[in-house]
């Protein structure tokens, strides 16, 4: 499991800053679908009529998991960035860490 906070001071590239500000962690999400992209163009005009399936259904998944791909909002001039984690099954934002604190003692 990745526990990773909500926010962390980390750089901004864009023109107007050009250093380390605090910026806002969101997990990244797939938009919907466009039904005007050309590649879904071509592929309902290939399925349309009579004939069945013309192209091959992917069936051999080999990947358990996804890698986690963080969006970095700067809060100072609202500029986005992206970055990616490892793989992990399992993805905590603003989870608490279970680091052990100095001096504490678990049996």
């Amino acid at each position: 499991m990745v526990a990773w906070p909500k926010s962390k001071n980390t750089y901004c590239p864009s023109r107007k800053c050009k250093r380390h500000t605090p910026h806002k962690i969101s997990q990244y999400k797939k938009g919907k679908d466009s039904l005007l992209a050309q590649g879904k163009r071509r592929y309902d005009r290939k399925m349309k009529g009579f004939g069945g399936q013309k192209k091959p259904v992917f069936h051999k998944k080999a990947k358990v998991t996804k890698k986690v791909v963080l969006r970095l909002e700067c809060t100072r001039c609202g500029h986005k960035t992206q970055t990616t984690l490892k793989r992990a099954k399992h993805f905590e934002l603003g989870a608490e860490s279970k680091k052990k604190k100095k001096g504490e003692v678990t049996f």
